[in-house]
């Protein structure tokens, strides 16, 4: 009999059958696991159940390749503590997403599973939007694509960054960017070594920055590519944005 115990963060949960649903969480030990969750609809797991809930999770099979089964209790519900802000709700959905459909299964990383947590702190807090962009380049360099924020690729000066090469995911300077700036991508103000007060349309700079490299890097050979809940994270802010300026 495999069987472990692991405090979890639920990253989905697909309803299976009459009364039962597969379960995709990220455990701090053993990384993306997935089991089979008896009575799903019960009262006390359809609040369990909700997306970015920390849990107590129990998992066991007869060998360690199969689906195996799992028992939840909930430590920490973070759903229901953001569920009236549509824009956390999407940044929540979004994260849980993209870890669910970009880390390989049972592949412990501890520090993957602090970053996530990290995030469902601080989107409680009033600077979420930019700390859900920093969370997401921080998930970028857990899965080998680090972007390479701190100098200039070219040479230049390092308080002046404004750019990043598409190509290579390092930044660029004002004044060395200044030839080739139309190909390059900007960078948000948050970012920069000495960047000005930022604001939502500075966190939309910074999701498309992020959103490159996803697809360009993370999900370019995906069969589900990008997340669709990644994409309806983009489309809240710019509707949000958009009534923002029209008020």
């Amino acid at each position: 009999m495999e069987q472990w115990q692991d405090q979890s963060i639920i990253l989905a949960a697909r309803l299976h059958g009459e009364n039962g649903a597969i379960v995709s969480l990220l455990s701090r030990e053993y990384g993306r696991q997935s089991g089979y969750l008896r009575g799903a609809n019960s009262a006390k797991n359809r609040g369990t159940l909700e997306i970015g809930n920390i849990v107590d999770a129990n998992w066991r099979s007869r060998t360690s390749d199969s689906l195996g089964y799992l028992t939840l209790e909930l430590s920490h519900s973070t759903a229901s503590r953001i569920m009236q802000d549509a824009l956390k709700l999407a940044a929540l959905q979004s994260a849980c997403a993209l870890c669910d459909q970009a880390l390989p299964e049972k592949e412990g990383h501890e520090g993957l599973y602090n970053g996530l947590a990290a995030l469902l702190g601080i989107l409680e807090s009033d600077i979420w939007a930019q700390g859900y962009v920093m969370w997401e380049i921080a998930l970028l360099k857990e899965l080998g694509f680090a972007l390479d924020l701190s100098r200039c690729a070219a040479g230049g000066d390092s308080n002046t960054l404004s750019y990043v090469s598409p190509k290579t995911g390092r930044a660029v300077s004002l004044e060395a960017a200044q030839p080739y700036k139309d190909k390059l991508l900007p960078l948000p103000e948050f970012l920069k070594l000495e960047g000005d007060e930022s604001g939502e349309n500075d966190v939309i700079t910074g999701l498309n920055l992020t959103r490159y490299f996803f697809e360009r890097w993370v999900f370019a050979h995906h069969n589900r590519g990008l997340p669709e809940a990644r994409h309806r994270l983009d489309l809240r802010f710019a509707e949000d944005f958009a009534k923002t300026r029209a008020c």
